[in-house]
């Protein structure tokens, strides 16, 4: 018997269906009991948790009231929810207004944004994106901020680097001159608490996935096909950068990558002539002595 609790980001659609299809597909796994919590971003300890941190840290700036919350989601590729239908943007969207209004109750009514972070590669990702968001909020003016890592459970590159160091950096280069950070929850009692109980009342579930029909098998997490939800970043790559072909001066992408090759093929020839002659290069352009004969 077990139970799958992620606790990577708050909601995870893909990697539950995943675990979802291998507890059905797999010979040792199938008749195994088990039950799958997709996601934990509505509970109300989590929710009491957050706010508790972001309550905490705006009392470090001078004006509380001025400073602007600034919600940061991991973000996951945009097909992920148009077309495989990942909840996961609808979530966190819902996540934050939960702590928006648990804050309020607190007389909390800082204004307060969302965007998301961490992409990679060429396909289009969740908007807005916490860099431009971070530039556009200092050209609007915009002096105090404090970060809060909304989808991270535990301090990590993309906390302690990217929102630490790189967005910090963007942040005081854009004009927002007060700069804060809410801590990722990690052992926070309360968040901890919570966790544990979520586990406890899934209990009753155990066992509703193994059965020995699997045409009657019912999943908590709406399973549809592995092999589309995988393929859906692969779906984008009509979005990758066409070749550069034309040079451009100056500090440009076409100027990199032609130096890039000039630098490659330099090497090779370099190379070809260490092989091909009796003296190395550099005793041939007399840099060093002619070796002894």
């Amino acid at each position: 018997m077990f139970i799958i609790l992620q606790i990577y980001k708050l909601s995870n659609f893909m990697l539950c269906c995943v675990m979802n299809w291998l507890c059905r597909e797999d010979e040792y796994l199938v008749n195994m009991e088990h039950t799958v919590l997709p996601s934990w971003y509505q509970r109300e300890g989590y929710i009491k948790a957050m706010s508790n941190l972001i309550e905490k840290e705006l009392k470090s700036f001078d004006c509380p009231k001025e400073v602007m919350i600034f919600f940061s989601a991991h973000g996951v590729p945009l097909a992920y929810v148009e077309e495989a239908g990942d909840p996961y943007k609808a979530e966190m969207e819902e996540c934050v207004d939960l702590i928006m209004e648990e804050l309020e109750t607190r007389k909390i009514t800082n204004a307060y944004t969302l965007a998301y972070q961490s992409r990679v590669g060429p396909v289009e990702w969740l908007k807005p994106y916490t860099d431009v968001m971070i530039v556009e909020l200092g050209k609007k003016g915009v002096k105090s901020l404090l970060a809060v890592p909304i989808s991270f459970v535990s301090e990590h590159i993309e906390t302690l680097e990217e929102i630490d160091v790189e967005y910090k950096e963007l942040a005081l280069e854009s004009g927002i001159e007060k700069w804060g950070r809410v801590p990722a929850l990690g052992c926070e009692p309360s968040f901890i608490s919570d966790l544990a109980d979520a586990v406890i009342e899934s209990l009753p579930y155990v066992g509703a996935m193994a059965v020995s029909n699997v045409n009657a098998r019912q999943s908590l997490v709406p399973l549809g096909s592995v092999e589309e939800l995988l393929a859906t970043y692969d779906s984008q790559h009509r979005e990758l950068p066409s070749p550069v072909i034309v040079w451009q001066w100056g500090l440009t992408k076409s100027a990199e990558t032609w130096n890039g090759r000039v630098a490659m093929l330099a090497v090779l020839l370099l190379l070809f002539f260490e092989v091909t002659t009796p003296d190395s290069v550099f005793h041939q352009w007399g840099i060093l002595m002619s070796s002894l004969r």
